[in-house]
């Protein structure tokens, strides 16, 4: 299993052509398509802890806070299973009873609601700050929020881009780290780790077969073909959509 690079044309096609070094051994629990919602969302959740904000991928970490923002979406789901995995307490945000009840069956400890400043709803939980935030919805509006959230020397990682400029002062004092996560810039650029993408993969794989992690695959349509693909894309920016939808089966007689 894989995410592949966007370099490349075909996410679409029954065959495509991959580097093995960012190919991993699917989990041998799962099917192909509860497979295949995991290696884009986990490489970049796994990333973005372990590459980006420095936890130690083998538990010496255990115990530090972790606040995921948009817990319920793809990225937040894996990045509290892999954050629980690797010992973190794990507070997430989501603004629905559903999404909340998601992150708290993935190994969430406490969820939040987004709309509320972040630092005043952890103080209510009687946490002082988050050692890492990792933002999955909207840096812009986040920013000065996960500036007063995060601890000193505490670290910040985004997947989304911000719109205007932020203010790199605001984490100044606490001597705070800040980090995009893209997860295809080592195939995009070839850099020479990108077998890392193998590696974790591999790792996740294991986690998955020893019911330490599970698929976040919600939602499965069938077959593939043209409809269910602008059905799947129509669901996606209704913004709502919790884990990950999935795509399963050829019609029959197609190509």
């Amino acid at each position: 299993y894989y995410a592949g690079t966007i370099l490349r044309p075909g996410s679409n096609a029954e065959l495509q052509l991959v580097d093995e070094r960012i190919v991993g051994p699917k989990p041998a629990t799962l099917d192909f398509a509860e497979a295949a919602a995991l290696p884009l969302t986990s490489i970049t959740a796994y990333e973005a802890l372990v590459d980006r904000m420095g936890v130690d991928p083998d538990g010496a970490d255990a115990g530090k806070i972790l606040l995921v923002i948009a817990g319920a979406g793809g990225v937040g789901s894996m990045a509290i299973q892999i954050g629980r995995r690797l010992g973190l307490q794990v507070v997430a945000t989501a603004s629905r009873p559903e999404s909340g009840e998601w992150c708290r069956r993935l190994g969430a400890t406490h969820v939040i609601d987004p709309a509320q400043p972040l630092r005043e709803s952890l103080r209510s939980l009687g946490i002082d700050g988050a050692d890492c935030i990792l933002n999955c919805a909207d840096l812009d509006r986040y920013w000065l929020d996960m500036a007063e959230a995060v601890r000193p020397q505490g670290n910040l990682c985004s997947i989304v881009a911000n719109a205007a400029p932020v203010d790199l002062k605001a984490i100044l004092r606490k001597c705070a780290r800040f980090a995009f996560e893209a997860m295809f810039t080592r195939s995009n650029f070839g850099t020479p780790d990108m077998i890392e993408q193998h590696r974790l993969l591999a790792r996740v794989a294991r986690w998955v077969d020893a019911n330490e992690i599970r698929t976040t695959a919600s939602q499965r349509l069938s077959p593939i073909d043209a409809a269910n693909l602008r059905a799947a894309h129509a669901r996606i920016e209704t913004r709502k959509t919790i884990g990950k939808i999935v795509l399963a089966g050829w019609p029959a007689g197609g190509n």
